[in-house]
């Protein structure tokens, strides 16, 4: 689909009103031959005729009469969004943010500078939590966004993707572990390092474990990343844990990667927030949080291509 934008909606509007290319181009401060090329790239990426051109007029063609009504909403939505992103760059209050420590060890800090510049007068309550606990705090209405485990399948809570998470194995480099691909046989020698039990994570991990080997899998899970993090380092077991968490180390030596015929699912995050009642500081916040991930996640296939190239 090509892509359309906020303009090319303007303009088609103030032509279906005035009848007239030229006088759409005087309203809007631009020439006639723009207001054109924007309405001929609102009929391709729109794929429909939108005007019937005349020869001193333009009228609107059956399909532009039903497009009519939508395109006037859509550009009183964009407007009231305008409107309040200008009004929070002035409020005065506190965004109650909750985050999964992933989040803490990733983007939170380019996030919070990011917002603190777009909003310099509303201050920022953290809760650094696990998902079951963030995805309760939002339904009860104790915390306003929050970036977890997603999405919360109730009807009154916005899910915003953010970029997934991988996960991948690592281990101290002196474990007596192959450095070829792996079998889950092998890998399960010794006990698997990860997140809570409450998490999407670990259980996954426990019921693939689980199928491979007769006895339980012996799994040492923890809520906190940085536990986890130095069990791993110091041997204790072999991790499942954020790319993004043990990258330093396993540039530094102080891990190496565990290459596995089986990886565990990448983490699905949202940015999350209640519409009742309606918060606009709560979904400013999740649209920047999907903004600064996206730009995070860039920066890391950066980062991975030229590690491999």
């Amino acid at each position: 689909m090509i892509p359309f934008n906020i303009k090319q909606l303007e303009t088609f509007l103030w032509v279906a009103t005035l009848g007239s290319f030229r006088k759409a181009a005087n309203q809007l401060n631009t020439t006639q031959p723009a207001v054109s090329a924007r309405i001929a790239s609102l009929e391709r990426a729109l794929d429909v005729q939108l005007f019937e051109r005349l020869s001193n007029t333009v009228r609107l063609t059956s399909m532009g009469q039903q497009l009519l009504p939508m395109v006037r909403r859509t550009l009183r939505t964009a407007d009231r969004l305008q409107r309040a992103a200008n009004t929070l760059s002035t409020m005065n209050g506190v965004l109650r943010l909750g985050v999964a420590e992933t989040i803490v060890h990733t983007w939170l800090s380019e996030f919070l500078k990011e917002f603190h510049a777009s909003y310099p007068m509303i201050d920022v309550d953290l809760v650094v939590d696990v998902t079951l606990n963030l995805r309760n705090d939002i339904i009860a209405h104790r915390l306003d966004t929050a970036i977890l485990m997603g999405p919360i399948s109730e009807y009154r809570i916005e899910n915003i993707d953010v970029p997934s998470v991988p996960l991948v194995w690592v281990c101290a480099p002196h474990l007596d572990l192959p450095q070829t691909t792996i079998t889950l046989c092998e890998l399960i020698r010794y006990p698997i390092i990860t997140y809570a039990r409450t998490t999407r994570p670990y259980n996954e991990l426990y019921h693939k474990l689980g199928a491979e080997m007769d006895d339980p899998p012996r799994m040492f899970p923890a809520n906190s990343l940085a536990a986890s993090l130095r069990m791993v380092v110091d041997g204790i077991g072999i991790g499942a844990l954020p790319y993004d968490v043990v990258a330093e180390q396993l540039k530094k030596g102080e891990l190496r990667s565990v290459s596995c015929e089986w990886r565990p699912s990448d983490l699905e995050f949202t940015a999350s927030f209640s519409m009742d009642p309606y918060n606009p500081i709560a979904e400013h916040a999740a649209l920047l949080a999907a903004k600064v991930a996206k730009t995070y996640a860039i920066r890391r296939q950066v980062m991975l291509r030229a590690k491999t190239a």
